[in-house]
């Protein structure tokens, strides 16, 4: 059985000033890019995530290892073990299993058993697109966090993220009037910051690659934690995600930067490179947030 794990929320708010960081640290494991003192083995994919755990681990605020690059060699005991490490070696730091995982009933209660039990990940990413009823197991763990898919980074998101739905009509006291049609990713913002987020369990991935509704979401969900996938390899602004979605109180943001850290050297120099590439990188999103900061200091209450 896992042993206990503090709040998920909790862990976020004291680790982003601990830190002093927004960098979520993606642990991507692709042994066809591992330095050649490597092997090619499940073993391999612990030992490299391991050495670049121990070199960002001061850095990060979260790490957010990929279950697909684990599950697609046989790899699930050593995710599990990769995981128990960070908690033993970096215990402030929280994990986010990346699973993206959507579906209901007694199939959203063996994932969620997946994650929490099995993996003891800290926090899961979840798809809403089947609905509330696709997210209630997960709510058993009330300690956990629920980050769900809103307005993801890929240019695919535009095909369903972007598409308006139907106006709704409200009832006033003196009459019927119809509401501005909402889109897609507009209506998942509004829901988790409202009447799905049980607990105070939600957060929401929202690409940084989209700034304006990086932007719009963080208007519809002012204290939710937003995992912002885009930058470095994928190509999108610090400056400017940072000044979209920073929270009311401060942080509110997990950036994630996977590719750019991992494999910033292919040589044996590899641990050195990545923690450079890691601290370049938690420095320009400290920084970005300190001037945006220092110009609108009413946006640093609490």
């Amino acid at each position: 059985m896992p042993q206990p794990r503090p709040r998920f929320a909790d862990q976020l708010s004291t680790v982003w000033h601990q830190n002093d960081s927004m960098l979520c640290v993606g642990l991507d494991p692709d042994v066809t890019k591992f330095p050649k003192s490597f092997g090619r083995d499940c073993g391999a994919l612990l030992d490299f995530c391991k050495s670049i755990v121990d070199a960002t681990g001061d850095l990060a605020c979260a790490f957010k290892p990929q279950i697909a690059y684990f599950a697609s060699v046989g790899a699930e005991s050593q995710l599990a073990e990769l995981i128990a490490y960070i908690h033993s070696r970096w215990p402030a730091v929280p994990v986010i299993l990346d699973a993206k995982r959507g579906d209901i009933g007694a199939t959203a209660e063996h994932y969620a058993r997946e994650a929490f039990l099995r993996y003891n990940a800290d926090a899961l990413t979840l798809s809403p697109f089947m609905g509330f009823d696709s997210l209630e197991p997960y709510f058993a763990y009330p300690e956990r966090g629920l980050i769900l898919l809103c307005r993801t980074s890929n240019p695919g998101g535009d095909d369903l993220q972007m598409q308006r739905l139907a106006p709704a009509e409200a009832q006033s006291a003196d009459r019927k009037h119809s509401l501005p049609a909402e889109r897609v990713f507009e209506r998942i913002a509004r829901l988790a910051a409202g009447p799905w987020n049980r607990n105070g369990q939600l957060g929401l991935v929202v690409g940084a690659t989209y700034p304006q509704e990086l932007a719009r979401v963080r208007e519809l969900a002012p204290n939710l934690p937003l995992l912002v996938p885009g930058i470095g390899a994928q190509g999108g602004d610090i400056e400017a995600s940072v000044r979209a979605g920073a929270g009311s109180h401060g942080y509110g943001m997990i950036v994630n930067s996977s590719r750019a850290i991992l494999y910033a050297s292919a040589g044996g120099d590899f641990q050195e490179a990545a923690r450079k590439i890691a601290l370049l990188t938690r420095d320009a999103l400290r920084d970005a947030h300190n001037r945006i900061h220092a110009k609108n200091p009413a946006s640093q209450a609490a």
